[in-house]
């Protein structure tokens, strides 16, 4: 109930349908009341939630290859927001009422810059990850001069190791050394392929989860 101070015709204090009356610092003033949440979220929208925090935590660390090489922005949705989408919609799945991610459909860049031609990756001892590829530089808009990165994810440290550019398509070999707490580990391998101005990527190659030894 509201409290009228100086008569019809002046302030008020409390409430009175959905707006609420008050004085602050000798002024009159009316706000309107706060929305009452009526029901608590579903468990549909508690997973999606679920899921939406697990992906942004997941990609927060590449945030930088994806805003340069995921896509290309929409409205007001950027590269991102885009790969946010992707990674919620393709790429987590439901084990046991809780969101896991599906890492061979996880993507780290997407692009129509012509990726690689039977790449495959194989460990040596130290943390070595050792890539070939045959060349293919005359196939599409490839180049010889196109960049070749490696990502790796290791889900038991929830850390991701980066490396880019590392040398070119031309060079059909690319190789790499992991940090030493990564010895011991198993990691997810990504590759990706982007043009020399950096304007324009390929669509990142899976390579499989790999022991480093």
């Amino acid at each position: 109930m509201a409290t009228l101070n100086k008569g019809i015709l002046g302030g008020f204090s409390g409430k009175v349908g959905t707006v609420v009356g008050a004085n602050w610092r000798g002024k009159d003033i009316i706000r309107s009341r706060p929305k009452i949440k009526q029901h608590n979220p579903t468990e549909k929208q508690l997973m999606q939630q679920m899921k939406f925090k697990l992906a942004v935590s997941f990609l927060q660390p590449i945030k930088g290859i994806q805003s340069r090489y995921f896509g290309l922005e929409s409205g007001a949705k950027s590269r991102v927001n885009l790969a946010v989408s992707y990674t919620i919609n393709e790429t987590i799945q439901e084990v046991a009422g809780i969101p896991a991610l599906i890492y061979n459909k996880v993507l780290i860049t997407k692009g129509d810059v012509t990726s690689f031609q039977n790449a495959v990756l194989s460990t040596q001892p130290g943390g070595v990850l050792h890539l070939e590829w045959e060349d293919n530089s005359t196939q599409g808009n490839a180049a010889a001069t196109d960049q070749v990165s490696i990502v790796c994810y290791c889900e038991e440290l929830s850390n991701w190791e980066i490396f880019e550019a590392v040398v070119m398509r031309s060079d059909l070999i690319a190789e790499v050394t992991l940090p030493a707490y990564c010895l011991g580990k198993t990691v997810e391998v990504y590759a990706f392929l982007n043009n020399e101005k950096q304007t324009a990527a390929s669509t990142s190659f899976y390579l499989g989860q790999h022991q480093v030894n």
